[in-house]
C-alpha cells in the first residue's frame, strides 16, 4: 500500500477497510444473451459417457477408476450450441500421465443428453472459451516421450446449425533443447481438413 499524506503513518491511519464496500463490489453471475442466469446442472460425466452409443464398447470397458471410485475424467460446463441448458465437455485421460485420449461434448435434448463432438485421439484435450470450442491436441515426431512432444495443434470450432464447424487452427512447434539434449526437428504437420 502508499500513502499520498506526508504527514501520517500511511495506511495504518484509516484502519480496516469497510468489508460492505467490498461485498458490494464483488462480481456477480452474468446473464445468458436472453438475460437469464444460467446454472449448471451437473451430470454424471461417467453415466454420459457409458450410455453413449457413438461410444465404442472396447473404450467403455477400458474406462476404470485410477483409484478407489476416481476417474481419469474432466468436464466443464458452458454455452456452446445456444440449447437452453448448458452444455458438456468431457475429457478423458489417462490414469498415470493424464494424457487426454478422448474428448466428447454433449447437448442437451428434450431430456438427454445428445453427443454432439466427439474426438478419440492420443494427447487430445478441449476446453470452451468465450462460447467456442478449442481441441488441443498434441503432435508427436517419431521417438518423443510422451513428456515432450513436438509440438499442437489448437482448433477452435463454433457451433452452426447443428454441428460444429472448424473455425481456426494455430500449429505451435515446441523447443527442442529439453528432456535429455537430443535435438529432433519434428516433421510440419499439416491444417487438418474441414
Amino acid at each position: 500500500m502508499a500513502a499520498c499524506s506526508t504527514g501520517g503513518t500511511g495506511s495504518r491511519d484509516e484502519g480496516a477497510a469497510a468489508t460492505r464496500d467490498v461485498a458490494a463490489a464483488a462480481p456477480t453471475p452474468s446473464p445468458s444473451a436472453d438475460g437469464d442466469l444460467r446454472s449448471a446442472e451437473r451430470v454424471d460425466p461417467i453415466e454420459l459417457l457409458k450410455a453413449d452409443p457413438k461410444i465404442e464398447e472396447r473404450f467403455k470397458t477400458d474406462l476404470k477408476p485410477c483409484v478407489a471410485d476416481a476417474y481419469p475424467v474432466d468436464a466443464s460446463y458452458g454455452n456452446l450450441t445456444n440449447a437452453p441448458a448448458p452444455d458438456v465437455v468431457v475429457n478423458v485421460m489417462t490414469c498415470g500421465d493424464a494424457v487426454g485420449i478422448g474428448t466428447y461434448v454433449y447437448r442437451r435434448q428434450s431430456d438427454k443428453y445428445e453427443n454432439v463432438f466427439m474426438a478419440e485421439d492420443a494427447a487430445v484435450y478441449a476446453t470452451i472459451d468465450r462460447g467456442e470450442l478449442v481441441v488441443t491436441k498434441q503432435v508427436y515426431a517419431k521417438g518423443d516421450p510422451v513428456a515432450y512432444p513436438s509440438g499442437e495443434d489448437v482448433i477452435t470450432y463454433r457451433w452452426s446449425g447443428n454441428r460444429f464447424t472448424q473455425h481456426d487452427w494455430v500449429h505451435n512447434d515446441y523447443s527442442r533443447a529439453v528432456g535429455d539434449g537430443e535435438v529432433v526437428e519434428p516433421a510440419p504437420s499439416e491444417p487438418p481438413a474441414n
